[in-house]
């Protein structure tokens, strides 16, 4: 049963497994700093190397690009093989919970297309990965509390260990079990259910304590800010509101989207208190109902209780753009589909339902849901089909047209980036990253560089130490005659903001060496501009192009051994620069006895750039004096 489960998956996934990187999917995928044995220990003991603290995760990504490198299919295909196993273990789970239906909740759970923004997504294998965990971790201390084996003890807590290592969501599964006793056994007891989990409880909550730090910590995630401010009163209607979100989801399938609208919480607006009274309303007549079928309100528990970490009670940071998202509802999800289907197999059973009549209706929903899985999965094809298709659906989101700005920009696109980020700007006026990135496409474009200034400056009045916003300002002074010391006041703020907000600062040293070149530019503060390109290298010792620049300084002040040296250390990180061989041979002809390599050099940059006049003349020059023509 197993291969046909993976069978249907593979084949309901088969768009996304063409698709490439998306969104933040390039910060998940192993980094090059991280891929070394050393990057491996980074990962566990290093709490900034990684975008969340997850480590179990990205040494799977480690694994992962010493199998494939950047193949990006191998990371589709391991989200796709892990959601397919999970579908197989809620099988086996309501097996062994004595339920009928188990295959059909399995099918369910591997067709549903709520699950594609976990699966077709590859920074979403923290989801699939814990997952598969989650449920063997489940399946072994079901197997504990029937046999009391402490093997199956120890191999269910080192489950769900390893669960937690991958995504903390997984830390509501002791109390998912203990609903689980109390559904099946009608009570719980002390010794029997709780004093086993009690060890379990003493690892969820300190690893969920400190994801809700990571998320908050404004030097690692930083989900904080007016944003994510809510009253007591907002958080209760927000709370409320949520799980109806997800359950009417999850029971009609339609217009699913990766970026969902973010709701004004309004507790002027009557009408939302209907959500919370709702949920309330539902909770109380369940539990009226569990005298004759507990099965609904453990159901109705297990649902709500895996949704509480997104309920709004603890930042999370896609919070910022919405409240909700599929792949929140992943593992949450199961309180639905086993319920639903083991009603169907009950009440076929009691209908006496012909075999071939409920195999028709079954496999109408099994296709309905095929349909649906792959039609959402060619979504994920690519970021541009992605945000597209999101922007249809969701057309007020900042976030989608910021996004695909990026993404047009990043392709060489500026003019459609350009009408992106205006449109994000016009959506989300306050968001200061939007207009930094609006400043970015303005100075692309011809005389608009006062346009990025003014983008720039009301980036800053909005959040004035985004160090971005100084860094990309100080570019636009450095551009426009007579206002080279104001961009060095912004480089300078731009390094103070970065220093001081964050622990990783991979811009930092962007704003050391624009510093650089800007003291370059100043009579007499060669020195400084040198002292900054140093920095710039230490921050980033793989930069070919500051390396050149500092080349350029040291010639400029006739230090040509130390312009030579950087030279060819630029040349050695990127040989593919025609420029960096011109001044390297420039250098290398006022050396004497160095005039051949000087001529190599020359050699090289017209293999690079055939043609290039300067570069003929120093050839020819450089030839003559090597070979003079006697009388």
């Amino acid at each position: 049963m197993f291969l046909a489960i993976l069978c249907v998956t593979l084949i309901a996934y088969l768009p996304a497994l063409r698709g490439g990187l998306l969104w933040d999917d390039n910060m998940h995928v192993t980094r090059l700093e991280l891929r070394t044995l050393h990057g491996l220990w980074r990962i566990w003991f290093d709490l900034g190397a990684t975008q969340q603290y997850y480590p179990l995760l990205h040494s799977a990504f480690w694994l992962e690009h010493r199998l494939w490198g950047d193949a990006v299919v191998g990371y589709h295909l391991a989200n796709v093989i892990q959601h397919a196993v999970s579908a197989f273990l809620v099988a086996i789970i309501v097996r062994r919970l004595l339920l009928p239906g188990a295959w059909l909740a399995g099918f369910l759970f591997a067709l549903h297309p709520v699950c594609v923004e976990a699966v077709a997504w590859i920074s979403e294998q923290k989801t699939t990965l814990s997952g598969v965990l989650y449920l063997a971790a489940a399946l072994a201390y079901l197997r504990f509390d029937r046999t009391r084996k402490v093997a199956a003890y120890f191999v269910a807590l080192v489950l769900f260990l390893l669960a937690l290592l991958s995504k903390t969501v997984t830390a509501t599964l002791p109390a998912a079990l203990i609903v689980i006793f109390w559904w099946q056994r009608g009570r719980i007891e002390w010794k029997r259910d709780i004093l086993p989990l009690a060890p379990w409880f003493a690892v969820a909550i300190p690893a969920g304590l400190l994801t809700a730090w990571v998320e908050r910590a404004p030097q690692l995630i930083g989900a904080q800010g007016a944003e994510y401010s809510l009253t007591p009163s907002q958080h209760v209607l927000l709370a409320g509101r949520v799980p109806w979100f997800y359950a009417s989801k999850l029971l009609v399938p339609v217009n699913l989207m990766f970026v969902y609208p973010r709701w004004r919480i309004d507790t002027g607006q009557w009408w939302q208190f209907l959500f919370p009274a709702g949920a309330a309303g539902s909770a109380i007549v369940l539990a009226l109902l569990a005298r004759k079928n507990r099965g609904p309100i453990a159901g109705f528990l297990i649902f709500g209780g895996t949704l509480f970490p997104v309920l709004g009670f603890l930042n999370v940071y896609p919070f910022r753009y919405s409240w909700v998202a599929d792949h929140f509802q992943y593992l949450a999800m199961l309180g639905w589909i086993v319920p639903i289907a083991t009603g169907f197999a009950k009440w076929a059973q009691r209908i006496s339902m012909p075999r071939i009549g409920r195999s028709a209706i079954l496999a109408l929903l099994l296709l309905a849901l095929w349909f649906a899985t792959s039609a959402q999965s060619s979504d994920y094809r690519d970021y541009e089909t992605l945000f597209r298709a999101s922007m249809e659906r969701n057309p007020g989101s900042g976030l989608l047209h910021n996004n695909l700005g990026v993404m047009l920009m990043a392709t060489g696109r500026e003019r459609e980036a350009l009408a992106e980020f205006a449109a994000a700007v016009r959506l989300s006026p306050n968001d200061a990253d939007y207009r930094v990135n609006l400043g970015l496409a303005l100075a692309q474009a011809p005389g608009r560089i006062g346009d990025a200034i003014a983008e720039y400056q009301a980036s800053l009045r909005i959040a004035p130490h985004l160090p971005a916003a100084h860094l990309n300002l100080g570019l636009a002074y450095t551009a426009t005659p007579g206002r080279l010391a104001e961009a060095i006041a912004e480089y300078r703020t731009a390094i103070a903001d970065y220093e001081a907000a964050t622990w990783s600062q991979p811009d930092l040293w962007e704003a050391h060496f624009n510093l650089g070149l800007a003291y370059g530019q100043m009579a007499g503060r060669e020195s400084d501009a040198i002292a900054e390109f140093r920095t710039a290298l230490r921050l980033k010792p793989d930069s070919a192009l500051a390396y050149f620049h500092m080349g350029n300084t040291f010639h400029k002040l006739g230090r040509l051994p130390e312009a030579i040296e950087a030279y060819q250390s630029s040349v050695r990180l990127d040989p593919a620069v025609p420029e960096v061989h011109y001044e390297l041979a420039y250098a290398l002809a006022q050396v004497p006895g160095r005039v051949p390599e000087a001529i190599e050099e020359c050699r090289k940059m017209l293999q690079l750039k055939p043609g290039d006049q300067p570069g003929q003349q120093l050839l020819t020059s450089l030839q003559a004096f090597q070979n003079p023509v006697h009388k």
